[in-house]
């Protein structure tokens, strides 16, 4: 194992462990021995890791700021999953901030893309999150009909998401969807 991944592997140990200080030391460490190596993707797979440090601390700007960081260099690098990922996180990051036109938009984005490279399972949890949100917002039936969507595409329900399915197809059946 490289420098960079024993640093990447601490970061995440003490993130599980809410040690958000130390956790964001190790992810720019390892951060630094990627660009050290030339590995720009996993660079900036260490700046997303940040960005998530900081939403975790309820530091949303310092999270969107490194996320669109790294956002930038998955582009460039033509990597359509990690920059799906990014809006995903970009999305509940600016849910957070209850941007949700931003949010809704981030997660419009990763979800397209998910379903684009075929990843099913990551599409469908981005149209689950979007659908949340979308109910949250108000907007009752457009957000069941996205969760609904969502959640075919996810081959493991949670119990609630489980009781949702459930709930959506009884009222399918009823002729109210």
């Amino acid at each position: 194992m490289s420098q960079a991944q024993e640093l990447q592997a601490q970061g995440l140990k003490l993130f599980q462990q809410q040690d958000y200080e130390a956790s964001t030391r190790a992810f720019g460490q390892a951060q630094e021995a990627y660009e050290a190596e030339g590995q720009r993707d996993m660079a900036a797979e260490m700046q997303t890791n940040i960005g998530l440090v900081h939403r975790a601390l309820g530091e949303n700007q310092q999270a969107l700021d490194m996320m669109q960081e790294a956002l930038h260099t998955f582009q460039e690098l033509g990597d359509a999953k990690r920059t799906a990922m990014v809006f995903g996180n970009m999305g509940g990051v600016y849910a957070a901030l209850h941007d949700r036109e931003q949010a809704y938009n981030c997660y419009r984005q990763a979800a397209d893309l998910f379903e684009e490279i075929g990843e099913k399972k990551l599409y469908g949890e981005t149209l689950v999150a979007m659908g949340d949100l979308q109910v949250r917002d108000g907007k009752v039936m457009a957000g069941a009909a996205t969760y609904e969507v969502g959640l075919e595409n996810l081959d493991k329900l949670s119990p609630s998401q489980k009781i949702i399915k459930g709930l959506l197809g009884i009222r399918n059946k009823l002729g109210g969807g």
